[in-house]
C-alpha cells in the first residue's frame, strides 16, 4: 500500500469515527451524562499515554511529533474538562443547608 493511499484510508477512518461519536454522544439523554463522561475520561487517559509513547519513540519524523503532541493536548483537554463538568453535575445532587429563620429578636426558630 503506498503512502497515499494509507494516509486517504486513516482520513476516511477518522471522518467515520467523528460522525459516528457525534451521532452516538446526542443521543445520550442527560441522566446518563455523567457515566459517559467518566468513561470518555478514562478513554482519553489512555490517548494521553499512548501519543505519548509515540512522542518518545527515538525514529519518528515531523508530522509524526506534531500529530503526538496535538493528541495530547486535545485528550488532556477533554480529560480536564470532564473532570470540570462532571463536578459540576455532581455539585446539583448534593443537598443544601436550608437557611435559618430567626425572629425579630434575633433568635432562631424551628
Amino acid at each position: 500500500m503506498s503512502h497515499g493511499t494509507l494516509l486517504v484510508f486513516e482520513v476516511t477512518i477518522l471522518v467515520l469515527a467523528i460522525f459516528l461519536g457525534f451521532e452516538v454522544i446526542s443521543k445520550v439523554p442527560a441522566l446518563l451524562h455523567t457515566p459517559l463522561m467518566s468513561g470518555t475520561n478514562a478513554i482519553h487517559g489512555i490517548v494521553i499515554v499512548g501519543a505519548m509513547l509515540v512522542m518518545g519513540l527515538s525514529h519518528k519524523d515531523t508530522l509524526t511529533w506534531i500529530i503526538g503532541f496535538v493528541a495530547v493536548i486535545l485528550a488532556s483537554a477533554n480529560v480536564v474538562g470532564g473532570f470540570v463538568v462532571t463536578d459540576r453535575m455532581l455539585e446539583m445532587f448534593k443537598k443544601r443547608e436550608r437557611p435559618v429563620k430567626r425572629d425579630s429578636g434575633g433568635q432562631e426558630r424551628h
